[in-house]
């Protein structure tokens, strides 16, 4: 494609680009999106955990938080789960904090995260599904209705508040991460998004998804999907999608600033359950900004794990990772979405 009819094509798609399938295009970035402001997140802390606190305040800090966004909620003990009178209580009490404008909410700690078989941010987002723990295998009841959307207030167009949880295993990690998401802001460097289809047939369910290999540009970043089971010493990754329960070599690997990185499995989500497959924490511990897992059975349906070109072709154009990675998930009451809200290293 020279490069008169590129120019006009990417102007054509910032008005008119739809997702599609991989084979049809190597440029999945169309618009340039408004990332989430930080007056426009609460920030809500566990009051019976001190770590949560002291993340909650250096988050302020760090990205300009009005002081008046900070909610407090008090869950003692740090349960993996809620129950669902536990869950409401907990959502009434951060409702009645939130002034006017917020469009999303971060949590401050690791547990709890989850409701019954619900996440807690889905349930926070979308309501408690109760329909889905009947069978948690069977597609979901309730529709993401931001899926694939073009809203830039999911507040206003759809009733939704975003939320994601900022895992606190420990204060030092809590705040690399934040410092991670800030300094996604100043990206220079080249980047590579890297898709592996695997031999675990059951877990590339979204494998037919995946962009093509190639240049996009205009952002500098260098797209491989490929057939290999594991990434080895790679240096550049902004984005990383697999399907395998453990994914090895992760201690290799350089993660860049803002870096977003999934795998799809059952229990990625249940970030400390003892269930022989990879938490989603290791990710985060890895150096990844955000991510997402699931925290009951969802079986495989591509729909309740994020869609790579969507997911892609939201960040590129300018979305924060909360934003992008919500945008990804057409049946999000399974999943967890993990890390620092506010990274947007395409937004300019």
């Amino acid at each position: 494609m020279g490069n008169a009819i590129r120019s006009v094509f990417l102007l054509l798609c910032l008005f008119a680009c739809r997702p599609v399938l991989a084979q049809e295009s190597t440029v999945p970035f169309a618009g340039r999106e408004s990332a989430l402001k930080p007056e426009q997140i609460a920030v809500v802390v566990n009051d019976a955990d001190l770590d949560s606190q002291e993340v909650g305040a250096y988050y302020l800090q760090a990205r300009h938080v009005p002081p008046q966004n900070l909610v407090h909620v008090n869950i003692p003990g740090k349960p993996h789960k809620l129950s669902v009178e536990q869950f409401d209580r907990m959502r009434q009490e951060i409702q009645s904090q939130l002034g006017p404008g917020i469009e999303a909410l971060v949590l401050i700690w690791t547990a709890p995260y989850a409701v019954e078989c619900n996440s807690i941010t889905s349930a926070l987002t979308m309501g408690y599904n109760a329909a889905q723990c009947k069978n948690t295998c069977a597609p979901a009841g309730r529709r993401n209705f931001y899926f694939n959307s073009r809203s830039r207030h999911p507040q206003h167009d759809f009733g939704m508040r975003l939320s994601m949880l900022l895992p606190v295993e420990t204060v030092e990690q809590a705040k690399a991460l934040i410092d991670r998401g800030v300094m996604s802001e100043f990206r220079m460097l080249p980047a590579g998004a890297y898709f592996l289809t695997t031999t675990d047939a059951p877990r590339n369910a979204r494998a037919r998804f995946y962009p093509r290999s190639g240049e996009v540009e205009a952002r500098r970043l260098t797209i491989h999907s490929m057939q290999a089971n594991t990434l080895e010493s790679t240096q550049d990754i902004m984005f990383y999608q697999i399907g395998l329960p453990i994914v090895p070599n992760l201690d290799t690997l350089k993660f860049l600033p803002g870096a977003l990185a999934d795998h799809l499995t059952s229990f990625g989500g249940d970030l400390l359950g003892q269930n022989g497959q990879m938490s989603s924490l290791r990710w985060l511990e890895a150096g990844a900004t955000a991510s997402y897992g699931t925290v009951s059975e969802p079986c495989n349906h591509w729909q309740k794990f994020p869609q790579p070109e969507i997911l892609l072709k939201a960040y590129l154009s300018g979305a924060s990772a909360i934003e992008a990675y919500w945008k990804s998930v057409a049946w999000p009451t399974q999943g967890l979405f993990i890390g620092e809200p506010l990274a947007a290293p395409y937004h300019r």
